[in-house]
């Protein structure tokens, strides 16, 4: 996305294709190998080199750039401890403590990221938020809305807590989506036509998801991790729960369900909130401004 605008601004962007091997346990690993080989066979010299998460670190560190930049979104070694076995996850912590010294600098798109990284590894992120693209968003078509459909939208996956709404589902007077392998522009359409959007993570930092519901007002409940409290203004913008609380999940969900005027309320503070805050409209100058000020440094 931020290619995409960057690209729309007139400047020059070139993203770099890599493969990965297709196995849950081999993708990062083999997404480290081919982006190494990938940079070191890449001649072409760059103003800077900018890479997403901690296995891009060894393209961006192989690439020819004036300057480097590594985003991650989360604390990339505690969501292996949380995916992993104890083996895999020390190689991780020692894998991260090294290749986020290669960067010139570095940004994550949470505050919470920001000060875990400072604790833990007593470096410097800046925090630049990921934004939505409200003009592709305004594109959506007009849908049907289903009363009472709750959805769910994300990866099938342990850290993403599907499980967690599944076992909450006998509780909720609705019916529950699973929206898990849509292209966006349908994914896009099921949301706009939900009563809530779940979101009942085990771990998170900035979910897209939560800013695209805010922009199309549906309202959203929310478990209480990661970055999800910078979106998710407890009873303000949405609502939030305890991570693995099933029944307070479909508690809240319920009352969403049941309560008009307070989803109407809590959509509209959303909505706004997103508009002011996390639109590529306000986002994009951040961005040029942090590219700008690191080539003059």
């Amino acid at each position: 996305m931020l290619a995409d605008q960057l690209s729309q601004k007139g400047h020059e962007v070139v993203k770099m294709e890599t493969p990965h091997i297709p196995i849950k346990n081999l993708k990062n690993p083999s997404f480290a190998i081919f982006g190494t080989i990938k940079g070191l066979l890449n001649t072409e010299k760059y103003d800077i080199v900018h890479a997403f998460n901690v296995p891009s670190a060894f393209a961006m560190h192989y690439s020819k750039g004036t300057k480097k930049v590594l985003s991650v979104h989360g604390v990339f070694s505690d969501q292996v401890k949380k995916l992993h076995s104890s083996t895999v996850s020390s190689i991780a912590s020692t894998t991260e403590s090294r290749v986020l010294k290669w960067a010139d600098k570095l940004t994550t798109d949470s505050k919470i990221s920001k000060n875990e990284y400072k604790k833990k590894l007593n470096l410097d992120f800046e925090y630049l938020p990921s934004a939505i693209d409200t003009d592709k968003l305004e594109l959506i078509s007009n849908t049907e809305k289903i009363s009472n459909q709750v959805l769910y939208l994300g990866r099938d996956s342990y850290e993403k807590g599907i499980d967690i709404l599944k076992n909450a589902e006998q509780f909720i007077e609705g019916k529950v989506v699973y929206c898990t392998n849509l292209p966006w522009n349908e994914a896009m359409k099921l949301l706009k036509s939900s009563s809530v959007l779940a979101v009942p993570s085990r771990m998170e930092s900035l979910p897209t998801n939560i800013k695209e519901a805010f922009f199309l007002k549906i309202p959203v409940v929310a478990s209480n991790v990661g970055g999800i409290p910078e979106l998710v203004n407890d009873k303000k913008t949405g609502i939030l729960v305890p991570t693995e609380d099933s029944k307070k999940l479909s508690v809240e969900i319920n009352s969403i369900l049941k309560d008009k005027e307070k989803s109407r309320e809590l959509i509209q503070n959303a909505h706004e909130f997103v508009i002011n805050q996390m639109s590529w409209k306000k986002i994009l100058p951040k961005y040029i401004k942090f590219y700008e000020n690191l080539l003059n440094s």
